[in-house]
């Protein structure tokens, strides 16, 4: 029973300052989407409030001139996939729409900098979209009054409890959104209990243990190499997107990595929304009508007040048809959103 509790919840960890701009050293094109030929787009690095440099593609509308400053939006997510993933996808797609962008990959992951490698904090990710605020709010093509943020998948969560924080944030997306918090503590529909949960962490401390003494750190599973067809359909669409052609990346913890084993541990002693109810600037939750994953977006647009939060579902969507499926991304929707709140 308990080894069937820690697979369920290692199956959570396979998919799912200052400020300085660095230019691309290369015309290479290395996202899993194809190139727009309407915007412009940089290497940027700018530095969290821990010390942590991340790394970023900040997209600009090649139509704008300099006129007037923009608005702009920082994207992040999913859990464990790199800006050259999904985040791109829409950070492009949306400044082909009049906005700046900018994607960028989390700490300790992708591109960014901070040791170990591969490891999630509530605290450290959700203080990540405040770090691409203030480069933002620093940009000569930004209005700083004009910010939002979109996280997608687990960053989706983390992106609402940085909206709970930061009152510079104007307007806010979550997409396909995950509580990461909850699911690590609690199992897929919270079917973990009280004393299963205690067993997990007396496993994962003696697993930090190991880890010291060995100077290395445990890997979480991650996705398997190929399918046996046994797999929950979930994790065979998870499989669809970060193991093949259509959404693999060499960067990406789910097309090619681990998390850390004990990543887990914070996670399921900080919960994250603890104060997402008093956000006052609008909020849109947007969920996929056949995702496994739809009752967190429904429970965290619950909790939120106010006539400016929206929830939008989207008919037939799974989880993953969010990340890319430009049938099912409600962009449309997203734009309109966004030109309302940060108008």
């Amino acid at each position: 029973m308990f080894k069937r509790i820690i697979g369920a919840v290692f199956i959570v960890f396979m998919f799912i300052g200052g400020f300085n701009m660095s230019y691309a050293k290369t015309t290479k094109w290395d996202k899993t989407f194809p190139k727009s030929e309407k915007v412009n787009i940089t290497k940027v690095e700018f530095t969290n409030r821990y010390g942590i440099k991340l790394a970023g593609d900040l997209y600009v509308p090649k139509s704008y001139k300099g006129e007037t400053k923009l608005p702009a939006i920082a994207i992040s997510g999913p859990f464990g996939a790199v800006k050259e993933q999904a985040s791109g996808l829409y950070a492009q797609t949306l400044a082909e729409k009049g906005f700046v962008t900018l994607a960028f990959d989390p700490s300790y992951t992708g591109e960014s900098k901070g040791k170990p490698r591969n490891v999630a904090s509530p605290d450290i990710n959700t203080e990540d979209f405040s770090a691409a605020v203030d480069f933002l709010s620093n940009s000569t093509y930004v209005n700083p009054d004009k910010i939002g943020i979109l996280g997608i998948c687990g960053f989706g969560g983390f992106a609402i409890n940085a909206a709970a924080m930061d009152t510079r944030i104007k307007a806010t997306v979550a997409s396909t959104m995950y509580d990461m918090t909850r699911v690590s503590a609690k199992g897929y529909n919270d079917s973990i209990d009280e004393k299963a949960r205690y067993e997990l962490k007396e496993t994962l401390n003696k697993q930090r243990t190991e880890d010291y003494k060995n100077g290395s750190f445990a890997k979480a599973p991650g996705l398997p190499k190929t399918l046996t067809g046994k797999e929950p359909l979930f994790v065979k669409q998870y499989w669809e997107y970060y193991k093949t052609p259509r959404g693999f990346h060499k960067r990406s913890i789910n097309s090619n990595g681990n998390w850390n084993m004990t990543s887990s541990l914070s996670l399921m002693n900080m919960p994250i929304l603890a104060y997402s109810n008093e956000i006052k600037n609008p909020v849109l939750v947007i969920h996929g009508e056949i995702a496994h994953s739809r009752y967190f977006g429904e429970d965290a647009f619950k909790k939120l007040k106010g006539d400016n939060k929206q929830l939008l579902i989207v008919k037939g969507a799974n989880h993953v048809d969010l990340y890319d499926n430009l049938e099912k991304i409600p962009f449309d929707k997203i734009e309109k959103f966004y030109k309302q709140y940060l108008k």
